[in-house]
């Protein structure tokens, strides 16, 4: 069944002010802002980066194009972090994992993510992806749907129509210099390459330039309770985002205020202050706890 919540202007209580995570047994973990495991393991034959934050229910974070796990997620894991295992990865050619001899396509990063679960003993999740992370988040929903616990999409789309003509004309033509700055400083303060950097930019630009997406008859294949979140002025329209809501079978759909990922507190994004970071993590955690 649909359910829709339209959310413009409006302030909820925090779920919980602790600072510290629990274990099952009762026993503390690291502080919510600090991972309690940060590591590599090899996927796919690739060297690939990643973070554990907290206790509970597994949580998957997917960062967006061009960025690291900070640089999507900084603001809202300690957050998260309250309630869930939070795990998160860098993807192909971002931050701090490797690059492999190939394009970036969603479908290995999909592939490389199921594998990680895998090593780390995870069979099933909640899964959140951002942005490009979020069309990761769709593959693996489509083609894995045996680990999707419940699927988040964060200001996302799953066809070219979604975002305007120019968005799209903007990848033919793509510079270094467009890049944000704070994308641009988050890779280099956790692998100081400007090599590394510049492939991983020319990588995505190549992505998007020949971005497909998915059917409207794969989206509805989607079986995982999702929820749809996009903002008013976003790069996908906010009308995109509600064709997606009507499109997925069990879906949820919420439309906050501002660009893209500011509600995340995401790097790039205009707005700073916290009270979008506050307002997101308590929808996420009643969508998440909600049976």
């Amino acid at each position: 069944m649909h359910k829709i919540t339209l959310a413009l202007l409006a302030a909820f209580l925090l779920i919980s002010n602790t600072t510290e995570a629990k274990a099952s047994d009762g026993t503390k973990r690291s502080p919510v802002n600090t991972p309690h495991n940060s590591a590599y393991a090899t996927v796919n034959g690739l060297k690939m980066y990643y973070e554990v934050y907290g206790a509970g229910e597994p949580l998957i974070l997917i960062h967006g194009g061009g960025s690291t796990i900070q640089t999507s997620f900084e603001k809202i894991i300690p957050r998260l972090a309250r309630h869930h295992e939070v795990i998160a990865m860098e993807l192909q050619a971002h931050g701090r994992t490797a690059d492999r001899k190939a394009d970036l396509s969603f479908k290995q990063d999909a592939e490389d993510v199921v594998a990680l679960m895998k090593i780390l003993n995870i069979k099933k999740a909640d899964i959140l992806g951002f942005s490009n992370g979020g069309q990761t988040a769709i593959e693996i929903a489509i083609n894995y749907p045996q680990v999707v616990n419940k699927l988040v999409l964060a200001s996302t789309f799953y066809e070219r129509s979604a975002a305007s003509d120019q968005f799209w004309k903007g990848f033919d033509n793509a510079k270094f210099s467009d890049m944000p700055q704070s994308l641009k400083d988050g890779f280099l303060a956790v692998n100081n390459s400007p090599a590394a950097l510049t492939n991983m930019f020319n990588k995505d630009v190549k992505r998007m330039k020949n971005f497909i997406g998915w059917t409207d008859e794969q989206m509805k294949s989607i079986k995982a309770p999702t929820l749809v979140i996009n903002s008013t002025m976003d790069v996908g329209t906010p009308e995109s985002a509600l064709k997606m809501y009507r499109t997925i079978p069990d879906c949820q759909l919420v439309i906050l205020p501002g660009g893209h990922g500011e509600y995340l507190g995401e790097k790039a994004a205009t707005q700073k202050d916290g009270w979008h970071q506050a307002y997101i993590t308590d929808i996420l955690e009643n969508f998440l706890i909600t049976q």
